[in-house]
Protein backbone atom coordinates (compact mmCIF):
# COMPACT_ATOMS: atom_id res chain seq x y z
CA UNK A 1 0.00 0.00 0.00
CA UNK A 2 0.76 3.69 -0.21
CA UNK A 3 1.03 5.84 2.28
CA UNK A 4 2.61 9.27 3.78
CA UNK A 5 4.71 9.52 6.99
CA UNK A 6 6.30 12.21 8.44
CA UNK A 7 10.26 11.95 8.16
CA UNK A 8 11.23 14.78 10.46
CA UNK A 9 10.15 18.68 11.01
CA UNK A 10 10.54 21.77 9.71
CA UNK A 11 9.72 21.69 5.90
CA UNK A 12 6.72 20.17 3.78
CA UNK A 13 9.34 18.17 2.14
CA UNK A 14 9.77 16.00 4.91
CA UNK A 15 6.39 14.39 3.96
CA UNK A 16 7.89 11.49 2.51
CA UNK A 17 5.53 8.82 0.17
CA UNK A 18 6.48 5.32 0.85
CA UNK A 19 5.45 2.10 0.10
CA UNK A 20 4.20 -0.39 3.00
CA UNK A 21 3.09 -3.80 3.33
CA UNK A 22 -0.49 -4.22 3.91
CA UNK A 23 -1.50 -4.02 7.44
CA UNK A 24 -3.68 -6.74 9.18
CA UNK A 25 -5.69 -6.26 12.18
CA UNK A 26 -4.72 -7.97 15.84
CA UNK A 27 -7.17 -8.56 18.16
CA UNK A 28 -10.00 -6.13 18.37
CA UNK A 29 -8.85 -4.02 15.58
CA UNK A 30 -10.15 -2.74 12.57
CA UNK A 31 -8.38 -2.11 9.13
CA UNK A 32 -10.13 0.82 6.91
CA UNK A 33 -9.42 1.79 3.46
CA UNK A 34 -9.03 4.85 3.83
CA UNK A 35 -11.08 7.40 0.65
CA UNK A 36 -10.09 10.77 1.78
CA UNK A 37 -8.54 12.81 4.69
CA UNK A 38 -8.78 16.60 5.21
CA UNK A 39 -5.90 19.24 6.71
CA UNK A 40 -6.20 21.36 10.52
CA UNK A 41 -3.96 23.93 11.55
CA UNK A 42 -2.73 21.48 13.99
CA UNK A 43 -1.12 19.41 11.25
CA UNK A 44 0.79 22.44 9.69
CA UNK A 45 2.21 22.73 13.29
CA UNK A 46 3.29 19.39 13.50
CA UNK A 47 4.93 19.38 10.18
CA UNK A 48 6.89 22.87 11.34
CA UNK A 49 7.58 21.52 14.13
CA UNK A 50 5.73 23.59 16.93
CA UNK A 51 3.19 21.42 17.75
CA UNK A 52 3.34 21.52 21.74
CA UNK A 53 2.52 17.76 22.08
CA UNK A 54 5.97 15.65 20.32
CA UNK A 55 5.02 13.84 17.30
CA UNK A 56 5.95 9.83 17.01
CA UNK A 57 9.14 9.72 15.00
CA UNK A 58 8.12 8.72 11.19
CA UNK A 59 4.26 8.82 12.05
CA UNK A 60 1.57 8.79 9.35
CA UNK A 61 0.25 12.00 9.62
CA UNK A 62 -3.37 13.92 10.05
CA UNK A 63 -5.67 13.06 12.55
CA UNK A 64 -9.20 13.15 9.80
CA UNK A 65 -9.79 10.84 7.58
CA UNK A 66 -12.71 8.34 6.27
CA UNK A 67 -13.24 4.97 4.69
CA UNK A 68 -14.60 1.70 5.21
CA UNK A 69 -13.56 -1.41 7.45
CA UNK A 70 -12.07 -3.74 5.33
CA UNK A 71 -10.86 -6.29 7.51
CA UNK A 72 -12.08 -6.75 11.13
CA UNK A 73 -9.73 -8.75 14.02
CA UNK A 74 -10.52 -11.12 16.48
CA UNK A 75 -13.07 -9.71 18.98
CA UNK A 76 -14.00 -7.31 17.45
CA UNK A 77 -17.07 -5.79 17.62
CA UNK A 78 -17.86 -2.47 17.09
CA UNK A 79 -17.39 -2.79 13.33
CA UNK A 80 -18.58 -4.99 10.75
CA UNK A 81 -16.58 -5.02 7.12
CA UNK A 82 -18.30 -2.56 4.38
CA UNK A 83 -19.12 -0.16 7.80
CA UNK A 84 -18.17 3.52 6.96
CA UNK A 85 -16.40 5.10 9.70
CA UNK A 86 -13.90 7.82 10.77
CA UNK A 87 -11.08 7.86 13.56
CA UNK A 88 -11.55 9.89 16.68
CA UNK A 89 -8.67 12.62 17.66
CA UNK A 90 -8.32 11.27 21.23
CA UNK A 91 -8.34 7.97 20.59
CA UNK A 92 -8.14 6.79 23.96
CA UNK A 93 -10.64 9.48 25.54
CA UNK A 94 -13.75 8.04 25.63
CA UNK A 95 -15.86 10.42 27.80
CA UNK A 96 -15.51 12.62 31.03
CA UNK A 97 -12.56 14.75 31.38
CA UNK A 98 -9.60 14.82 29.56
CA UNK A 99 -6.21 13.52 31.56
CA UNK A 100 -2.52 12.92 30.91
CA UNK A 101 -3.11 9.05 30.61
CA UNK A 102 -4.95 9.77 27.26
CA UNK A 103 -3.34 12.08 25.37
CA UNK A 104 -2.41 9.92 22.25
CA UNK A 105 -3.39 11.59 18.82
CA UNK A 106 -3.96 10.04 15.61
CA UNK A 107 -1.57 11.50 13.27
CA UNK A 108 0.92 12.59 15.97
CA UNK A 109 1.70 10.32 18.45
CA UNK A 110 -0.44 7.25 16.84
CA UNK A 111 -0.09 6.72 12.88
CA UNK A 112 -3.38 8.56 11.73
CA UNK A 113 -5.08 8.60 8.36
CA UNK A 114 -2.72 9.77 5.41
CA UNK A 115 -2.76 6.40 3.84
CA UNK A 116 -4.02 3.62 1.70
CA UNK A 117 -5.08 1.26 4.73
CA UNK A 118 -5.42 2.84 8.18
CA UNK A 119 -5.12 -0.18 11.23
CA UNK A 120 -7.28 1.35 14.11
CA UNK A 121 -8.15 -0.33 17.55
CA UNK A 122 -11.70 -0.33 16.94
CA UNK A 123 -12.41 1.99 19.71
CA UNK A 124 -10.48 4.44 17.85
CA UNK A 125 -13.32 5.10 15.25
CA UNK A 126 -16.78 5.92 15.18
CA UNK A 127 -19.72 5.34 12.26
CA UNK A 128 -20.04 8.32 9.61
CA UNK A 129 -23.75 9.72 8.12
CA UNK A 130 -24.76 7.86 5.37
CA UNK A 131 -25.39 10.64 3.60
CA UNK A 132 -22.17 12.42 3.12
CA UNK A 133 -19.60 12.00 0.43
CA UNK A 134 -16.09 10.82 1.56
CA UNK A 135 -14.48 14.00 0.97
CA UNK A 136 -17.29 15.17 3.11
CA UNK A 137 -17.38 12.73 5.60
CA UNK A 138 -13.20 13.09 6.10
CA UNK A 139 -13.60 16.85 7.99
CA UNK A 140 -15.63 16.54 11.12
CA UNK A 141 -12.92 14.57 13.52
CA UNK A 142 -11.10 17.99 14.31
CA UNK A 143 -12.40 20.74 13.28
CA UNK A 144 -16.04 19.72 13.33
CA UNK A 145 -15.84 18.74 16.78
CA UNK A 146 -14.09 21.15 17.71
CA UNK A 147 -16.48 23.57 17.04
CA UNK A 148 -18.95 21.66 18.28
CA UNK A 149 -17.22 21.34 21.61
CA UNK A 150 -16.80 24.93 22.16
CA UNK A 151 -21.01 25.56 21.43
CA UNK A 152 -21.83 22.58 23.60
CA UNK A 153 -19.51 22.20 26.28
CA UNK A 154 -19.60 24.46 29.50
CA UNK A 155 -23.26 25.62 28.50
CA UNK A 156 -25.22 25.31 25.51
CA UNK A 157 -26.20 29.10 23.88
CA UNK A 158 -29.95 29.63 24.03
CA UNK A 159 -32.16 30.23 20.59
CA UNK A 160 -31.65 34.03 19.46
CA UNK A 161 -28.62 34.29 21.74
CA UNK A 162 -25.54 35.77 19.60
CA UNK A 163 -22.49 33.50 18.30
CA UNK A 164 -19.16 34.87 16.99
CA UNK A 165 -16.48 33.09 14.78
CA UNK A 166 -13.80 34.95 13.12
CA UNK A 167 -12.39 34.11 9.68
CA UNK A 168 -13.43 31.39 7.37
CA UNK A 169 -11.37 28.10 8.17
CA UNK A 170 -12.76 24.81 9.16
CA UNK A 171 -13.09 25.46 12.81
CA UNK A 172 -15.18 28.92 12.25
CA UNK A 173 -17.56 27.63 9.23
CA UNK A 174 -18.54 24.55 11.20
CA UNK A 175 -20.03 26.67 14.56
CA UNK A 176 -21.41 29.32 12.28
CA UNK A 177 -23.32 26.12 10.57
CA UNK A 178 -23.96 24.16 14.14
CA UNK A 179 -24.75 27.77 15.73
CA UNK A 180 -28.04 28.18 13.41
CA UNK A 181 -29.01 24.67 13.85
CA UNK A 182 -29.39 25.58 17.63
CA UNK A 183 -31.59 28.72 16.84
CA UNK A 184 -28.58 31.31 17.44
CA UNK A 185 -27.99 34.37 15.49
CA UNK A 186 -24.59 34.28 13.96
CA UNK A 187 -21.97 36.88 13.30
CA UNK A 188 -18.98 36.47 11.53
CA UNK A 189 -15.50 38.45 10.91
CA UNK A 190 -13.55 38.07 8.01
CA UNK A 191 -10.26 40.06 6.86
CA UNK A 192 -11.37 39.59 2.47
CA UNK A 193 -14.75 41.78 2.10
CA UNK A 194 -15.02 39.13 -0.96
CA UNK A 195 -16.46 36.37 1.69
CA UNK A 196 -18.83 38.35 3.24
CA UNK A 197 -21.69 37.33 0.81
CA UNK A 198 -20.25 33.47 1.25
CA UNK A 199 -20.36 33.77 5.17
CA UNK A 200 -23.86 35.14 4.83
CA UNK A 201 -25.02 32.31 2.45
CA UNK A 202 -24.01 29.45 5.02
CA UNK A 203 -26.77 31.41 7.30
CA UNK A 204 -24.39 34.44 9.29
CA UNK A 205 -26.42 37.32 10.32
CA UNK A 206 -23.98 40.18 9.94
CA UNK A 207 -20.90 39.98 8.69
CA UNK A 208 -17.77 42.49 9.45
CA UNK A 209 -14.65 42.70 7.22
CA UNK A 210 -12.15 44.02 9.55
CA UNK A 211 -10.23 45.62 7.12
CA UNK A 212 -12.49 48.45 6.67
CA UNK A 213 -13.37 48.17 10.42
CA UNK A 214 -10.37 47.56 12.71
CA UNK A 215 -11.96 48.12 15.65
CA UNK A 216 -14.92 45.36 15.11
CA UNK A 217 -15.30 44.74 18.59
CA UNK A 218 -17.52 48.32 19.22
CA UNK A 219 -19.15 47.77 16.56
CA UNK A 220 -20.26 43.95 16.90
CA UNK A 221 -21.57 45.50 20.57
CA UNK A 222 -23.90 47.73 19.43
CA UNK A 223 -25.43 45.63 16.57
CA UNK A 224 -26.11 43.24 19.30
CA UNK A 225 -26.06 44.07 22.19
CA UNK A 226 -23.22 41.76 23.32
CA UNK A 227 -21.83 38.00 22.05
CA UNK A 228 -22.87 35.44 24.24
CA UNK A 229 -20.59 33.27 23.04
CA UNK A 230 -17.09 33.70 21.08
CA UNK A 231 -15.65 30.74 19.20
CA UNK A 232 -12.10 32.52 19.14
CA UNK A 233 -9.87 30.93 16.75
CA UNK A 234 -7.89 34.16 15.78
CA UNK A 235 -5.36 34.49 18.60
CA UNK A 236 -3.49 37.56 19.38
CA UNK A 237 -5.12 39.13 16.57
CA UNK A 238 -8.64 39.22 17.23
CA UNK A 239 -8.69 38.70 21.04
CA UNK A 240 -8.83 42.21 22.30
CA UNK A 241 -11.30 43.03 20.07
CA UNK A 242 -13.55 39.64 20.52
CA UNK A 243 -13.56 40.73 24.06
CA UNK A 244 -14.64 44.33 23.50
CA UNK A 245 -17.38 43.05 21.62
CA UNK A 246 -18.24 40.26 24.27
CA UNK A 247 -21.83 41.01 26.52
CA UNK A 248 -21.11 41.73 30.09
CA UNK A 249 -21.60 37.88 30.78
CA UNK A 250 -20.39 36.56 27.68
CA UNK A 251 -17.94 33.74 27.16
CA UNK A 252 -14.98 33.13 24.38
CA UNK A 253 -13.93 29.66 24.05
CA UNK A 254 -9.96 30.69 23.44
CA UNK A 255 -9.07 28.15 20.53
CA UNK A 256 -5.70 29.68 19.45
CA UNK A 257 -3.19 30.81 22.15
CA UNK A 258 -0.03 31.99 20.14
CA UNK A 259 -0.05 33.24 16.02
CA UNK A 260 2.44 31.33 13.75
CA UNK A 261 5.24 33.83 14.90
CA UNK A 262 4.86 32.84 18.63
CA UNK A 263 3.42 35.76 19.98
CA UNK A 264 0.78 34.77 23.02
CA UNK A 265 -2.57 36.16 23.56
CA UNK A 266 -2.70 39.11 26.14
CA UNK A 267 -5.84 40.28 28.27
CA UNK A 268 -5.73 43.72 28.09
CA UNK A 269 -6.60 44.76 31.73
CA UNK A 270 -8.59 48.10 30.54
CA UNK A 271 -11.17 45.66 28.51
CA UNK A 272 -11.40 43.35 31.13
CA UNK A 273 -11.68 45.08 34.38
CA UNK A 274 -15.34 46.04 33.02
CA UNK A 275 -15.96 42.48 31.77
CA UNK A 276 -17.42 40.23 33.72
CA UNK A 277 -16.54 37.58 30.83
CA UNK A 278 -15.72 33.92 31.20
CA UNK A 279 -12.50 32.81 29.25
CA UNK A 280 -12.33 28.96 28.95
CA UNK A 281 -10.05 26.76 27.04
CA UNK A 282 -10.90 23.42 25.12
CA UNK A 283 -9.06 20.02 23.07
CA UNK A 284 -11.28 18.97 20.50
CA UNK A 285 -13.32 16.47 22.21
CA UNK A 286 -14.07 12.86 23.17
CA UNK A 287 -15.44 10.19 21.48
CA UNK A 288 -18.58 10.61 22.61
CA UNK A 289 -18.62 13.75 21.81
CA UNK A 290 -17.56 13.09 18.31
CA UNK A 291 -20.89 10.60 17.69
CA UNK A 292 -23.54 13.02 19.40
CA UNK A 293 -22.19 15.48 17.19
CA UNK A 294 -22.37 13.25 14.25
CA UNK A 295 -25.83 12.25 15.16
CA UNK A 296 -26.86 15.93 15.13
CA UNK A 297 -25.02 16.00 11.36
CA UNK A 298 -26.90 13.17 10.25
CA UNK A 299 -30.33 14.18 11.66
CA UNK A 300 -30.14 17.80 9.89
CA UNK A 301 -27.77 16.44 6.38
CA UNK A 302 -25.89 19.08 7.07
CA UNK A 303 -22.72 19.35 4.53
CA UNK A 304 -19.58 20.78 5.56
CA UNK A 305 -18.35 23.84 3.08
CA UNK A 306 -15.07 22.23 1.26
CA UNK A 307 -12.73 24.60 -0.27
CA UNK A 308 -10.57 22.35 -2.27
CA UNK A 309 -9.46 18.94 -3.08
CA UNK A 310 -6.35 17.24 -3.95
CA UNK A 311 -5.57 13.91 -5.14
CA UNK A 312 -3.40 11.58 -2.82
CA UNK A 313 -0.35 12.27 -4.68
CA UNK A 314 -0.72 15.68 -4.30
CA UNK A 315 -0.75 15.82 -0.07
CA UNK A 316 2.24 17.71 0.04
CA UNK A 317 0.55 20.53 -2.17
CA UNK A 318 -2.13 20.27 -0.24
CA UNK A 319 -0.36 20.92 2.71
CA UNK A 320 1.37 23.83 0.52
CA UNK A 321 -2.07 25.65 -0.43
CA UNK A 322 -3.52 25.48 3.37
CA UNK A 323 -0.41 26.92 5.18
CA UNK A 324 -0.92 29.88 2.53
CA UNK A 325 -3.82 30.74 4.34
CA UNK A 326 -6.52 31.91 2.03
CA UNK A 327 -9.30 29.18 2.72
CA UNK A 328 -12.74 29.15 2.53
CA UNK A 329 -13.56 25.69 4.79
CA UNK A 330 -12.02 22.26 4.11
CA UNK A 331 -8.71 21.26 2.41
CA UNK A 332 -9.64 17.71 1.66
CA UNK A 333 -6.72 14.86 0.26
CA UNK A 334 -8.69 12.32 -1.83
CA UNK A 335 -7.82 8.52 -1.01
CA UNK A 336 -4.85 6.63 -2.88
Amino acid sequence: MQTYRLEGQGSIDKLALREEAMPQPGPRQIVVRVRATSLNRRDTMILNGTYPLAPRAGIVPLSDGAGEVVAVGDGATRFAIGDRVTGSYFARWIDGRMHPGIVDQLGCTLDGMLCEYALLDEQWAVRLPDHLSWQEAATFTCAGLTAWSALTGAEIPKPGQWILTIGSGGVALFALQFAKLMGCRVAAVTSRAEKAERLRTLGADLVIAVAGTPEWGVKLREATGGIDLVVETGGPATFTQSLIASALYGRIVLLTVQDHNGKSVEIPGAVYQRSLVTIGRLFVGSRNGLEAMLAAVAAHRLKPVLDKVFPFAEAREACRHFQRGDVFGKVVIDGA
